[in-house]
């Protein structure tokens, strides 16, 4: 009974999890948008690498700013060669004399009594030693160190340089960050549009079937009453049947899209997605922007253009690059400070009296011969910045052709949207009379199934080209902060 339980217990849990799945996420353009930056990886890397420039940042700086460090140490002695003066040993089997302080002859003293001093004196000489070693810090059996340590560069020629390449470098992944937001930008608008794209083809698709159907039925009772010949019925049942594999292959296309789509937003697997954005393609009109995202007036401005950017960026480093290399040639000065705190006390935890031990010492680094390495760092940083003028220069020629290949695109979307406007109410019309030409005698199967295919193909024409028109606007709407080859110019996909 527990098993039985237990496993009624997992099935209630399975279909749980999977009604929680099959709940449908309403998913407006503007939505998908929305969820771009925390859905990206590639926007995550470009964040982490904004945040690693900024750390080079900081840190170059920090070689421009006082130092200051403190430290503790304790160091316990075990045996030491000077554990025999501690002791007060000696080396041979005469005992240390004792009273051994300071002699002071005293002429007052009987013969006797002045014998005795000097004779004691002698042997204190012989004997003894002047030297207190347990006031010395040697062999000591505690040591206790408490120090700070300070310093600070006086002057340093190729800090400028420098901090001059840390900020390029943060500027450069600044940018990169805003043309990866873009193109994620761009890639979930043109995947929901894909989307859309894709389920108003098998929209079209399934309507020519269904009306494939419905000719075959037509004309099989046709056929069994005597009115239609049995090559009218292999026609319409091999259009019919062609138009099969047609729904299979935009179905495909539409789940595949769907799959794209849910990657990128970074949607769990099986997420039942319900975009409300209509796709547009039954208006007479201009189709209205999707979001306000992609409404705004394009930046054209070629210096303004995010590779152009990054390019001016590395240009920038590679400057302070040349700038750093030539102060090698230049000294440095800095100044450092170490202050100590010392005691030996007898027992690990007893301080009783610390000796102080400061010391304040300046450097100063005149570079006299380095074998050629100053002036090689100079020339290969030099031939780095000539490089970087000339990746400057091709970024801005490559941005001002997708300026003008974008724009003609947008022209040449809106001018395919306008044409093929017309096309579907004329096709339709077309359809229809072709059926009642057909019903009435005066037509054949073969003229209405040309007019089939002709409105469903414009059916299709004008959703792809409103899909075209809508991508082309906001490739234009994001012109200035997408990368190269995103704009869908002729050559770079």
């Amino acid at each position: 009974m527990k098993r039985i339980a237990f496993a009624l217990v997992l099935s209630l849990l399975a279909t749980a999890d999977v009604n929680a799945q099959q709940q449908p996420v309403r998913l407006s353009i503007a939505d998908a948008l929305a969820r771009v930056e925390g859905a990206s990886p590639t926007i995550g890397l470009a964040r982490a690498g904004v945040a690693s420039a900024h750390a080079d940042w900081l840190r170059t700086r920090s070689a421009a700013l006082p130092q200051l460090s403190g430290s503790a140490s304790y160091t316990r002695t075990l045996a030491s060669q000077f554990s025999a003066f501690a002791s007060g040993t000696s080396s041979d089997s005469f005992p240390k004399p004792v009273n051994c302080g300071h002699y002071a002859p005293v002429p007052g003293l009987p013969i006797a009594a002045r014998i005795d001093s000097l004779e004691r004196g002698l042997d204190c000489t012989a004997n003894g030693s002047s030297i207190d070693f347990s006031s010395l810090p040697f062999g000591r059996k505690n040591n206790w160190t408490l120090g700070l340590q300070a310093s600070q560069s006086l002057l340093d020629p190729k800090m400028s340089g420098q901090l001059a390449v840390a900020r390029a470098g943060e500027e450069r992944a600044s940018v990169e960050l805003t043309a990866q937001r873009a193109q994620a930008m761009l890639d979930v608008a043109q995947a929901y549009l894909d989307v859309q794209l894709a389920e108003r083809l098998l929209e079209i698709a399934d309507s020519t079937l269904a009306q494939a159907q419905r000719t075959f039925e037509q004309t099989r009772q046709e056929r069994q009453v005597g009115n239609a010949a049995e090559f009218d019925q292999l026609r319409a049942s091999v259009a019919r049947d062609n138009q099969n594999p047609v729904v299979i292959q935009r179905r495909a296309q539409r789940d595949q899209a769907v799959l794209r789509l849910r990657q990128l937003l970074d949607l769990p697997t099986g997420t039942l997605l319900v975009l409300v954005t209509p796709l547009g393609d039954t208006a007479t009109a201009v189709p209205a922007p999707l979001a306000p995202e992609f409404s705004g007036v394009a930046d054209t401005n070629i210096a303004q253009r995010a590779p152009v950017r990054e390019a001016t960026a590395s240009l920038h480093a590679s400057d302070g690059q040349v700038s750093a290399a030539k102060a090698a040639r230049l000294p440095t000065l800095s100044v450092s400070s170490a202050f100590a705190e010392i005691d030996y006390p007898a027992q690990v935890f007893s301080f009783d009296k610390a000796l102080t031990d400061w010391t304040v010492g300046i450097r100063l680094d005149v570079p006299i011969f380095t074998g050629g390495r100053t002036r090689a760092g100079i020339l290969a940083a030099e031939a780095g910045r000539d490089a970087s003028a000339m990746r400057v220069k091709q970024a801005q020629q490559q941005a001002q052709r997708e300026v003008q290949d974008v724009r003609l695109l947008l022209a040449s979307a809106q001018a395919v949207w306008e044409a093929v406007q017309g096309t579907v109410a004329q096709a339709a019309r077309a359809y229809s009379i072709a059926e009642l030409r057909y019903r009435n005698g005066l037509s054949t199967l073969t003229e209405v199934g040309d007019a089939r295919v002709q409105l469903g193909q414009a059916q299709a024409n004008r959703a792809q080209a409103v899909r075209d028109f809508h991508i082309a606007r906001i490739r234009v709407a994001l012109l200035r902060d997408l990368p190269f080859g995103a704009t869908g110019a002729p050559g770079t996909e």
